[in-house]
């Protein structure tokens, strides 16, 4: 019988989306479908969701799911990718700040939203990913994105990181939001860690881990797979 069904994966950080689809291709019976709904960037963690099978047909229609992200903004420092892993372009001291003030800065990012696609992103300009743009030191096209912050919360702040979380569209790019708190404060700000903890329904807390991947047998492995038609039935 062909496999077919759903996994959820806790990404480890340093992982692309990609390498979590090959690990699962692997572990799967020889020439097993497996697609992700929704890239997440090598340095967040969290919840991805993999497809398999006939089930990878429903791809677009999990893509465009709510999701909820936590994590840290690094206020005082632009990157050139909008993270801490990419080069540092500018760096200030972050200005006096209070959680009650935070707070009105990112309340005035709620509701629908017209942001430009990070510079290293895989949005594309006639065909081309605009990170490749970014890579050959080019200019790269401003290609703005509609998305909806449905809430977004600070829960500490301990300069230079503010620890927030974030219920949004799918299509909103976490980093843009920490430029653009930045940019607000006058002083830059870029992503410091970054977790996904839920895409509609589906939480990071019932997701497979790499540990239980590596050491799960074929029979655990069909079983996870077959279990998650009933959650994709409930989509």
């Amino acid at each position: 019988m062909t496999l077919s069904g759903l996994v959820l994966f806790d990404k480890p950080q340093g992982w692309t989306s990609h390498d979590a689809v090959d690990a699962f291709r692997r572990a799967l019976p020889h020439g097993t479908k497996v697609g992700h709904c929704g890239t997440l960037d090598p340095l967040a963690t969290g919840l991805l969701i993999l497809l398999v099978g006939e089930a990878t047909r429903m791809q677009s229609k999990l893509q465009g799911l709510d999701k909820v992200y936590s994590g840290a903004i690094r206020l005082g420092v632009k990157t050139d990718t909008g993270d801490i892993t990419g080069k540092v372009l500018e760096q200030k001291e972050a200005p006096p700040l209070t959680l009650a003030l935070l707070q009105k800065m990112l309340d005035a990012h709620l509701g629908e939203l017209a942001m430009p696609a990070p510079a290293y992103s895989a949005v594309k300009h006639k065909g081309v990913p605009l990170y490749k743009y970014a890579r050959r030191g080019v200019p790269v096209p401003e290609k703005p994105r509609t998305c909806t912050v449905r809430s977004w919360k600070a829960l500490s702040w301990e300069s230079p990181d503010l620890t927030h979380v974030l219920s949004c569209s799918s299509g909103t790019y976490v980093r843009s939001l920490a430029e653009s708190l930045g940019d607000r404060l006058g002083c830059g700000g870029t992503v410091a860690t970054l977790r996904r903890e839920s895409i509609a329904g589906f939480e990071v807390v019932d997701a497979m881990t790499l540990e239980a991947l590596k050491g799960a047998t074929a029979a655990v492995l069909r079983q996870s797979v077959e279990a998650g038609l009933a959650r994709l039935a409930a989509a």
